[in-house]
C-alpha cells in the first residue's frame, strides 16, 4: 500500500481489524461523479460530463467489485465509449501491475506500470491502497472515481443518451428494494466471503461463516421459482450476486475456508449462475485463469504460491 506517497512492500491482505479480529474494509477515496450534463453528482465535484470515449476503466478480472463494473459496461452497452486496461491477476510486491499475461493489457492511457502509480499521480502524499476499479477521466487528467457502486450507478444513469439500450439496472419503483438488497448482499456474502478469508480470529471467521451459508440458503429458496433477485427483472443486485458466486468455488471455497457446501451443490443457484453467463457480453468479464491465479497469488493465505488445477464450470468454455 502507499504511505504519505511511498509505496511499501509490507503489503497484507488483512486491511484492518476490529477487536473481534473482523476484517474491515477500506474505505474509497474518490468519490467524484459522471453526470448526462457534467453538473455535481451525489458527492464531488461537477465537470464531469459523459461523453463518449472520454472515460477509461482501471480493473482487475480477479477483483469482483471491478467485475461488477465490467458487467455494467457490457449490459449498458457502454463498450464502444468507455475504454479499459486490465491487470494482470497475481499482485506483485508492488500491487496490481500492467504487462502481457494472457488477457491482461498495457496501460495505453496514462503509461502506468502499476495502479499505485496513478493514485499518486493525482495525490502525491496519498496514503491508502491502490484499489481497482478507478475510473479515470482523459480530458482533466484526473480519477473520477474508484466506488464500484457509484460506478455502476452512473454508468446506468449518465450515459443512456449516447446508446440505444432500454436496460436500466436501477428502476426507480425497485429503488429502495434493490438499496435494501445490495445491503444484505454486501455484509452477509459479497464481503462476507472476505470477512471468512481474511479474518484473524476463530469467532470472527465462524460468525462470517454463518452469515455467508445463511445467505445462500435462503437465495437457493428464493431462486427456486423465479429467474432473478426481482422476478424476471435484472438489475444491479444481480451484477452483486454473479460476480461472488463465479468465484466462490474456484477461490473462496479453499482459499477463504468457505466449504460448508459449493455453489455446485446448490441447483438453484447453479442455474442462476449458468443463466446470467449466458447474457450478452458477460462471458467477456469471467476469467477464470485470472481469478485462480489472483486469489492464489496472496502469500499471507497461500505462501508457496500452488494454484489448483480444479473445480472447472462446465458452462465456461
Amino acid at each position: 500500500m502507499l504511505i504519505d506517497g511511498i509505496w511499501t512492500k509490507d503489503w497484507h491482505p488483512v486491511q484492518q481489524s476490529d477487536e473481534k479480529g473482523r476484517f474491515i474494509r477500506q474505505t474509497s477515496s474518490f468519490r467524484n461523479w459522471i453526470t448526462a450534463n457534467g453538473d455535481a453528482g451525489q458527492t464531488g465535484a461537477s465537470g464531469f460530463k459523459a461523453e463518449a470515449g472520454r472515460y477509461h476503466l482501471y480493473v482487475a478480472l480477479i477483483c469482483p467489485w471491478a467485475s461488477r463494473t465490467l458487467m455494467a459496461r457490457a449490459l449498458l452497452g457502454l463498450e464502444d465509449f468507455i475504454s479499459v486496461s486490465v491487470v494482470e491477476p497475481a499482485l506483485t510486491d508492488q500491487g496490481w501491475k500492467f504487462g502481457p499475461y494472457p488477457g491482461s493489457n498495457m496501460d495505453t492511457v496514462n503509461g502506468a506500470n502499476f495502479m499505485h502509480e496513478l493514485y499518486t499521480r493525482i495525490d502525491p502524499n496519498f496514503t491508502g491502497r491502490a484499489t481497482v476499479p478507478l475510473l479515470w477521466d482523459k480530458v482533466t487528467q484526473t480519477v473520477v472515481n474508484n466506488e464500484s457502486a457509484d460506478i455502476i450507478h452512473m454508468f446506468n444513469s449518465a450515459f443512456g443518451h449516447l446508446t440505444s439500450t432500454q436496460t436500466n439496472l436501477r428502476p426507480a419503483d425497485l429503488e429502495a428494494a434493490i438499496k435494501a438488497k445490495n445491503t444484505w448482499l454486501y455484509e452477509t456474502l459479497n464481503n462476507g466471503v472476505y470477512k471468512c478469508g481474511l479474518a484473524v480470529s476463530q469467532e470472527a471467521y465462524s460468525e462470517a461463516l454463518k452469515g455467508v451459508f445463511n445467505s445462500l440458503d435462503q437465495l437457493e429458496a428464493d431462486l427456486a421459482d423465479q429467474e432473478y433477485l426481482f422476478g424476471s427483472r435484472f438489475t444491479e443486485s444481480d451484477i452483486r450476486l454473479f460476480v461472488t458466486l463465479v468465484r466462490f468455488d474456484a477461490a473462496y471455497f479453499g482459499l477463504f475456508k468457505t466449504n460448508i457446501r459449493a455453489i455446485a451443490n446448490y441447483p438453484n443457484l447453479s442455474a442462476y449462475l449458468e443463466k446470467v453467463y449466458a447474457l450478452p457480453g458477460i462471458n467477456k468479464t469471467v476469467n477464470i485463469d485470472h481469478i485462480k491465479q489472483g486469489y492464489y497469488s496472496i502469500r499471507a493465505l497461500n505462501p508457496n504460491g500452488i494454484v489448483p488445477e480444479g473445480p472447472t464450470l462446465d458452462f465456461i468454455q
